[in-house]
C-alpha cells in the first residue's frame, strides 16, 4: 500500500509503509503453500528365539549377553532385547479331513490342554480344514482371550474330505498378520499329507520364511493306520520359521506336545537389530547363536531370513 505525504509548501515524498496481510490473506496463502511432509524409516529386523537344551528344554531367564546374531555371516548390533511372559497372537490350524476321523479325540484333546496352558490375555483364533479353509470362530470374531470359545470352535465341523494343508498355512500366517501382539505363533496339526490346495508345497514354505510368526507343528505317527502322512514337509515347515516339529506316538504324547508348545512361545526372547549392510529389499540369511558360561548345548532357532 503506498501512502502520500506532503512536507514542506511543494515537496511530495513517497513513503512504503508495509501493511500486514489480512486474516483471509494469510489463509489463502497457507493454502497455496504445501503442508512441511516428514518420512522416517526404520530398518529394526526384529527375531523371535527359542532356546533348547539337550534335553529339549526350553531354556528361559538368558542375558542379551548370551546371544550373537549373524546376518550373511556378519555380526550385527543388538539394539532391542526383551524377555519374559508376554501376551502372543496364536492360531491353531487343524486337519480336519477324512484322514482325520480315527485321530479326532487326540485333536480335542491337544487343543484343549493348549488353550489351558495359553496366557489370558493372548488373542487365539482356529482354522479348521478340509478341502475347504474354514474359521471356527465367528465371522464377527477374529481373535478370542476366551478359552472355552477357542475349545468350542474346533467341534464345530465334523472331519471329512481332502486335505488343503498348504493352503490352510498360507491363511493362518496372512490371518496372524492382523493381529495387534508384535509376537506371532502358528501351531499346525496334521500329518503333513496335502491333496486338494491350490498353493504348493514351495509356496507355502516360502510364507512362512517370510512371516515373523513362529510355526509349530505336530503330526501324530500313524504307522499302524496306514499311511504316516509327510512327516518331512512338517518338519521343514517348523525349521523355516524358527519353531520345532513335534512327533508324538500316543494321545498322551500329543497333550505333552501342546503343553510343551505353550510353554515355549512363554519363555522366548525378543531381539533386534538395525542391519549393518544397505539392501532393505534383499533377502538375507540370518543365524543367532547363544552362549552362556556354565551352561552346555544350549541351540537358538529362529527363522533363517
Amino acid at each position: 500500500m503506498i501512502r502520500w505525504v506532503i512536507v514542506a509548501a511543494c515537496t511530495i515524498v513517497v513513503v512504503c509503509v508495509p501493511v500486514a496481510p489480512s486474516v483471509g490473506a494469510q489463509e489463502a496463502a497457507a493454502a497455496q503453500e504445501p503442508a512441511p511432509v516428514f518420512k522416517a524409516q526404520s530398518d529394526l529386523v526384529v527375531l523371535h528365539v527359542n532356546v533348547f537344551d539337550n534335553r529339549s528344554d526350553a531354556v528361559p531367564d538368558l542375558p542379551q549377553s548370551a546371544f550373537l546374531v549373524l546376518e550373511d555371516d556378519q555380526p550385527q548390533d543388538i539394539t532391542f532385547f526383551s524377555s519374559g511372559d508376554v501376551p502372543v497372537a496364536v492360531g491353531l490350524v487343524v486337519d480336519n479331513s477324512g484322514s482325520m476321523i480315527a485321530r479326532r479325540a487326540m485333536v480335542l484333546a491337544g487343543a484343549n490342554a493348549f488353550a489351558a496352558s495359553s496366557h489370558p490375555e493372548d488373542e487365539l483364533f482356529t482354522i479348521i480344514f478340509n478341502e475347504r479353509i474354514q474359521y471356527g470362530l465367528p465371522d464377527s470374531v477374529n481373535f478370542t482371550k476366551s478359552r472355552n470359545q477357542l475349545t468350542s470352535a474346533l467341534a464345530r465341523f465334523p472331519p471329512s474330505g481332502k486335505t488343503a494343508l498348504y493352503d490352510a498355512v498360507i491363511e493362518g500366517l496372512a490371518h496372524l498378520e492382523t493381529a495387534s501382539l508384535q509376537k506371532r505363533v502358528l501351531v499346525v496339526l496334521s500329518d503333513g499329507a496335502d491333496n486338494a490346495s491350490h498353493h504348493s508345497r514351495e509356496e507355502m514354505l516360502k510364507s512362512a520364511a517370510a512371516s515373523d510368526a513362529i510355526v509349530y507343528t505336530v503330526a501324530k505317527r500313524d504307522t499302524d493306520l496306514g499311511s504316516d502322512g509327510d512327516p518331512a514337509v512338517m518338519k521343514r515347515l517348523a525349521e523355516v520359521s524358527g519353531g520345532v516339529a513335534y512327533r508324538p506316538r500316543t494321545e498322551q504324547e500329543v497333550v505333552q506336545s501342546f503343553e510343551e508348545i505353550a510353554a515355549n512361545i512363554r519363555r522366548g526372547y525378543s531381539i533386534g537389530y538395525v542391519p549393518k549392510a544397505d539392501g532393505a529389499d534383499e533377502y538375507r540369511r540370518v543365524k543367532v547363536m547363544v552362549h552362556m558360561p556354565g551352561r552346555r548345548n544350549l541351540t537358538a532357532r529362529a527363522r533363517h531370513g
